[in-house]
């Protein structure tokens, strides 16, 4: 959630910020409300400052007028009425400061100064890492190598539940049962990271801590009579670990990973990328989440895209990481950089990790602060979150690129011991 005192103060800067996502002119008259409700707003708190100022030297006058015996029903009556006006106006500014916290939490956050502004098309590509396997008609889609090797079952996914949510047997469930466990040595052996196995269903104020909710209640899967949703993504419960908490002095950075399924109603643009698993309702996912000081979240990025790049290093796969502009960039992040595996059996790179540090945004909402010396004052924490990795899209590259002319996959030397096995098939 963004800081009221931007709208207070700085108006412009938020405004700026909505037209650089290319949000503004859908976002101008909520943005109008709420520069009209923060004026309400002062405008009540300064007239129920005067009232109460009245009433005391009502009281007062009222005390004098006892002690010298004369009647005071006058002045007893106003002090009843300005009481009566003080109720209405506190009662007027709570709904004004509802009604402010609601809209704040409709709008996105405000991308950093080094984010191009722009949608999709505005995107830069930062490095690239690898050689791209060539795409040809030796190459097979990733659904064909699945099917033939009896690793992948698309129809009895759909059968069960329905389209979106795939099937991974034998070699392929063992590949998923490989990728974790890979991973998450690698991020807690080498990068330091804190293991957690969190919730798979968290509550409504743990959804909108990470800003899930209010506004994308829609593409959650939600279990109604309880008020509860499956999660997103690993993000939502390990960044709610801290919620509403005060870390002590030196407790950060601190990082977390997790391995956990994911749940999303919205997989994508209707009628793209519909073979296969590249767009999904359920899927399996490595995250990693970093609290961090406000001095060094900028670091932290960097060290954090480094590490899910590092996963796919190892794996031998060919990705490149892309600056997302403002207007591609989510509504919790102020800067993030996709990585995009590359995938020869459908000839594109595949966005599958997307790597954020949200600044403020998401502390503010949770209530997440800490400490920076003994005695300081509390400061709200920056948060960070990246996959690293989904596994849908990175199984789809490792089917595609290590795939041989006799039916095969090989599989990259690391994830061997994992699996048991040097090839699928």
């Amino acid at each position: 959630m963004l800081d009221i005192r931007l709208v207070r103060e700085q108006l412009d800067v938020v405004r700026d910020g909505m037209r650089r996502r290319g949000k503004l002119d859908e976002l101008a008259p909520a943005l109008d409300r709420l520069e009209g409700l923060e004026r309400e707003r002062r405008e009540m708190i300064q007239a129920v400052e005067e009232r109460k100022a009245r009433r005391n030297a009502i009281s007062q006058d009222v005390a004098k007028r006892k002690r010298a015996g004369e009647s005071a029903d006058e002045q007893i009556a106003q002090g009843r009425e300005l009481g009566e006006e003080i109720s209405r106006l506190e009662s007027e500014r709570a709904l004004a400061e509802a009604q402010l916290e609601r809209l704040l939490l409709d709008l996105p956050n405000i991308t950093r100064p080094d984010v191009p502004a722009g949608g999709e098309e505005c995107n830069q590509v930062v490095r690239s890492w690898g050689t791209p396997r060539p795409a040809g008609d030796d190459v097979r889609p990733h659904w064909e190598i699945g099917e033939r090797l009896g690793i992948l079952d698309l129809p009895r996914g759909a059968k069960i539940t329905g389209s979106g949510f795939p099937v991974f047997r034998a070699g392929g469930a063992r590949l998923v049962r490989a990728l974790m466990s890979f991973l998450l040595d690698l991020h807690v052996r080498e990068h330091g990271y804190e293991e957690v196995c969190p919730p798979f269903v968290v509550n409504r104020a743990t959804m909108t801590g990470t800003a899930q909710l209010p506004k994308f209640e829609d593409d959650m899967y939600g279990v109604r009579d309880d008020d509860l949703f499956l999660i997103p993504t690993a993000e939502v419960p390990v960044t709610n670990l801290y919620r509403d908490e005060i870390l002590d002095p030196g407790m950060l950075p601190r990082g977390f990973v997790a391995f956990t399924p994911c749940f999303r109603r919205e997989a994508g643009a209707a009628g793209k990328d519909t073979r296969g698993i590249l767009r999904v309702h359920q899927f399996d996912k490595v995250e990693l989440v970093r609290y961090s000081p406000q001095e060094s979240s900028t670091q932290e990025l960097e060290l954090l895209t480094s590490h899910a790049e590092k996963a796919l290093q190892l794996l031998g796969l060919a990705y490149r990481v892309v600056l997302l502009a403002a207007g591609d960039t989510g509504f919790a992040s102020a800067k993030t950089y996709d990585l995009e595996v590359w995938a020869p059996g459908v000839g594109k790179y595949l966005e599958c990790s997307s790597c954020s540090v949200c600044d403020d945004f998401q502390a503010r909402r949770a209530n997440i602060r800490y400490r920076p010396a003994a005695g300081e004052r509390p400061r709200l924490v920056h948060t960070l979150n990246g996959s690293a990795l989904a596994f849908p899209r990175t199984i789809a590259a490792l089917l595609e690129t290590y795939q041989n002319a006799d039916g095969t996959v090989s599989v990259p030397e690391p994830l061997r011991p994992y699996l048991g096995a040097d090839r699928l098939g």
